[in-house]
């Protein structure tokens, strides 16, 4: 049985930081793409990150963009998001989630081609 668990959310002001981590069981990392994705309230799921599943190709929302980094600890099979210079449009539940193939070429910005996710964590940011 696959779980991603979530963790890092919480409460920050404008311009501040955070890091966010999934941990994984019951699949590596190793051999998925990942991806983070959040929602705000009365809005859809929207892409945020995501990284190869070898970690050679990264891909990033223009909203995040050199503010966001999303990265990979094969070893402890956890992705993370680090989130700088945070910004109160940035508030959202924030999501990871692996992708339905293996070793897929490229990851994807589209919730369906992630077939697991995890329960979210949330992300407040105050002006």
């Amino acid at each position: 049985q696959v779980q991603l668990v979530e963790s890092g959310g919480g409460l920050v002001q404008a311009g501040g930081s955070l890091r966010l981590s999934c941990a994984a069981s019951g699949r590596t990392f190793s051999n998925y793409n990942t991806a983070w994705f959040r929602q705000a309230p009365g809005n859809e799921r929207e892409f945020v990150a995501a990284i190869k599943w070898n970690c050679l190709a990264t891909d990033y929302a223009n909203s995040v963009k050199g503010r966001f980094t999303i990265s990979k600890d094969g070893p402890k099979n956890t992705v993370f998001l680090d989130m700088n210079s945070l910004k109160p449009e940035d508030t959202a539940d924030y999501y990871c989630a692996t992708e339905t193939t293996r070793q897929r070429n490229n990851p994807s910005r589209s919730p369906g081609a992630y077939a697991y996710w995890g329960q979210g964590t949330q992300v407040t940011v105050s002006s």
